[in-house]
Order: C-alpha cells, then sequence, then structure tokens
C-alpha cells in the first residue's frame, strides 16, 4: 500500500473538517432551538427570536467579514418583514460573536445619519464613556450584544486554543495549517495582512474603511461576554472573555449559586481608562502586540463578563457546545447558563 503524500493528506484532512462541520452545523439555526424556546416561554408577547442560518456548514470558511455581510443581509430582511419591531439584540455563539460583530458593523446608522447607506466620515469618539450612544442598528434601538465562547481575540495567543494544551510545537503547526480552515482561519490567525491593511480583527477595534465597528458596539445598551473558564478545547478563557491573563479571576473568588450552578463568577460592566488611538493597529506586528491592541481596543467599551465552569460536569468534555446548550441531550448541564442570561436581558 503506497504512503499518501504531503498534499493528499492536506485535501485529506480539509475533507474531514469539512464534513465534520457540516455534520455539526448543518442545521445552524437548530443550536440556538433550546435558548430560543426559552426566551419565547417566558415572553411569549414581547419577543420575536429569529434563529440565522445563513452560515451553516462548510460556508464557515468563507471569512468573518463574508458572513458578517450575509448575517447582515438576513437581519436586514426580518426586520423589513417585521415593520412592528423597535428594538434588536444579537445573542452568538463561538465564531458566531465575531460575525455578529462585523454585521452589527455593516447595519449600523448614527444618530445624525440620514440614510443606512450615507458614507462614513472618520471622527474622534469617546468610547469611553458609559453611555451607549443613540446610534441604531438596521434602524431599531440596539439593546444586548451577548457572545458565549467567542474568540474576540482570535486563536493565535498562547494557549488560546486549548486542546493544543500549550504546546508551542502544535501551535505553530496550526498556524501553519490555518488556511486549511479558509478564509476563517487566515482571520483567526491574524494571517490575513493585505495591501498594508491590518489584520481584520484588528480593523475591528476601530471604525476602520467606512465600518462602525466600535461606534455599532457602544451603540448597545449593554454587552455581555459569557466565558468557559476551563474544558472548552476550543476557544481559550482569555480570548472568550476580553481580559489579560492577570485579569482572569482566581478559584477562591468563585461563588456558589444554587439558581445558576454553573455560574462561578460575574463581573459588572466596567470600561478601561487607556490611551488608544487607531494607528495602533498598524503598528502592532507581534502576537502579543496585537492582542494588547485588541484588548486596549474593545476594552473601551464597557462589558459585563460571565464566566462558567463545567468541571464537576459529566458534560464538560464538550463544554464549547454546553454553555449554549447546543443539543439538550449532550448538553444539557448548560440549561442554567441560558437561564441566566434570559433573566437578565434587557428588553
Amino acid at each position: 500500500m503506497r504512503s499518501p503524500g504531503l498534499a493528499e493528506l492536506v485535501e485529506n484532512c480539509r475533507r474531514l473538517l469539512e464534513n465534520h462541520i457540516s455534520r455539526r452545523d448543518r442545521e445552524s439555526a437548530e443550536n440556538w432551538r433550546f435558548a430560543a424556546k426559552h426566551f419565547i416561554k417566558k415572553h411569549p408577547e414581547d419577543v420575536v427570536v429569529h434563529c440565522s442560518g445563513c452560515n451553516s456548514a462548510a460556508r464557515t470558511f468563507d471569512g468573518v467579514d463574508v458572513m458578517g455581510r450575509r448575517l447582515a443581509d438576513e437581519v436586514a430582511s426580518i426586520v423589513d418583514s417585521r415593520p412592528e419591531l423597535c428594538k434588536i439584540s444579537f445573542v452568538a455563539h463561538s465564531l458566531g460573536g465575531l460575525i455578529a460583530r462585523y454585521a452589527i458593523a455593516l447595519l449600523y446608522e448614527s444618530e445624525t445619519q440620514k440614510d443606512s447607506h450615507e458614507k462614513f466620515e472618520n471622527h474622534a469618539v469617546d468610547y469611553s464613556s458609559n453611555q451607549h450612544s443613540k446610534g441604531k442598528i438596521v434602524g431599531l434601538e440596539p439593546i444586548n450584544f451577548i457572545t458565549f465562547a467567542t474568540p474576540h481575540l482570535g486563536t493565535i495567543s498562547h494557549k488560546q486554543i486549548p486542546l493544543l494544551r500549550g504546546s508551542n510545537k502544535l501551535e505553530k503547526m496550526a498556524y501553519r495549517l490555518s488556511w486549511i480552515a479558509g478564509r476563517s482561519g487566515k482571520h483567526l490567525f491574524l494571517k490575513d495582512m493585505e495591501d498594508e491593511k491590518p489584520p481584520l480583527l484588528l480593523q475591528m477595534v476601530t471604525d476602520y474603511g467606512g465600518l462602525h465597528f466600535m461606534s455599532a458596539l457602544r451603540s448597545f445598551k449593554r454587552r455581555v461576554a459569557y466565558s468557559n473558564v476551563c474544558n472548552d478545547f476550543i476557544v481559550g478563557w482569555r480570548t472568550s472573555s476580553i481580559r489579560r491573563q492577570h485579569e482572569l479571576p482566581e478559584p477562591r473568588s468563585f461563588i456558589n449559586n444554587n439558581r445558576y450552578p454553573h455560574i462561578v463568577y460575574v463581573e459588572g460592566p466596567k470600561v478601561e481608562d487607556v490611551d488608544f488611538l487607531d494607528a495602533m493597529i498598524y503598528e502592532a506586528k507581534t502576537t502579543s502586540e496585537m492582542e494588547e491592541v485588541m484588548l486596549k481596543g474593545l476594552n473601551r467599551v464597557s462589558w459585563e463578563r460571565v464566566d462558567v465552569s463545567f468541571k464537576k460536569s459529566r458534560q464538560r468534555i464538550f463544554a464549547h457546545s454546553t454553555i449554549q446548550v447546543k443539543t439538550y441531550f449532550l448538553n444539557s448541564d448548560g440549561a442554567d447558563v441560558i437561564n441566566h442570561m434570559i433573566d437578565h436581558f434587557v428588553y
């Protein structure tokens, strides 16, 4: 039996990855079925829940920008068909959080903007204010922007992919093979520097190139990041909670909550007083410099942080999906996390 060549091995890896994603996300809208059901149960007359399905299966290879445009088009279409809507919120899981951040930048309308297609004029904005701006998202009042296990800082930094167990060799190999995941892999590993432009994830911590990334985030009344403390082998704790290593709470600070047994730490909204200049996204070259720029940029707006631990759960190996209750049979222990999100939702 002949040994497969490198090209054949890579192609086989790509097919396996595509098949895995296709099986896992064939109906991505189904991933939020549990949460949607409980949202409607608690607010049967006040909430319209739409579970997006425009970026399922192998479409997740297309890149954060392409998927963000798809989501923006889908949201705009839904809003056009429901003229009674007056408020809007986003709840996203994993890569979906980055896609949602891109989509809201496309859908953002400033308070002085006469129409949604008006060209953005660069101006200084004070993001450090605790007050949200009066901008709108596709003509609606933005309320909640919530992410679950989202790699806000990408996956290039040390231990940001826990599956690799902090091994420098494995992390370097993943970096070299990131192209297997298409443009999305390039975006997550910050390998998409083209035409002297900074990587997309760095662009997304400013209002860049006519897109209102930070203005759109700031327009929401609240922003919340749910993160797995451990056993999430896909997305690291730092990148999902938008924190530096020394800012992560120590286990001795964890709380016991009978109502939400897997919620171990809740940090109220706060804004860092940072000296941030847009030019920093061009100046950052190393991994640590890029991560610091993203941290400073994103922390100019306030975030509520909710830390989750399934350490004692029999479903802990599935923590990345359990935090979302993707499939109730396998991920039911995350029900209290979803209930926490619904109970604290602002309407």
